[in-house]
């Protein structure tokens, strides 16, 4: 799936979203339609008739203005635990909240940069550093290579939605 940024004319990818237009990106619903999501100004309560349920994988996890710039938020969906990060740029990652180095569910207290225009987090455990966009482990710290798991983030009407894919789901 892509997410689509109107006031682009390239495609982003799904795993993240610029939530600076006031027509930033578009979630599938559960209908035959989109509902194009609104960053602009303070997002209003979501009630279940004004906002669509998401299409089958998106969950609903909070407002957008919930998440702090360059900190991280955790969340549990279902039984998986995810770690959210607003970058200043006003991108939105997704990552599993379990350190893949330490077992640990931390990466949501991690420390959020950048390496040459790459958003990271690094594990604030043992100082691994991961790519937000892809879960790659760029600063493995003399240990063998694991990578992080990431999932699509998008904004539906001032709500922060994530794509969890099923069991088996290669995602």
């Amino acid at each position: 799936m892509t997410i689509v940024d109107a006031t682009r004319t390239d495609a982003m990818t799904p795993d993240s979203t610029t939530l600076s237009s006031p027509s930033a990106a578009t979630v599938p619903t559960s209908g035959a339609e989109s509902a194009p999501a609104s960053a602009a100004g303070p997002a209003p309560e979501a009630s279940p008739a004004a906002s669509p349920t998401p299409a089958a994988g998106w969950v609903r996890v909070c407002r957008v203005d919930d998440l702090l710039v360059e900190r991280g938020a955790a969340a549990l969906l279902g039984d998986r635990q995810i770690a959210l990060f607003r970058t200043f740029d006003g991108r939105l990652y997704a990552t599993d909240q379990i350190d893949p180095f330490s077992g640990a569910a931390i990466m949501s207290r991690g420390i959020v940069g950048d390496r040459q225009g790459v958003p990271t987090v690094a594990s604030p455990m043992y100082k691994q550093v991961f790519d937000l966009r892809t879960g790659a482990c760029l600063d493995t710290q003399g240990k063998e290579p694991q990578s992080l798991g990431v999932y699509p983030v998008a904004v539906d009407d001032g709500i922060v939605v994530v794509k969890i894919a099923a069991e088996g789901d290669p995602r």
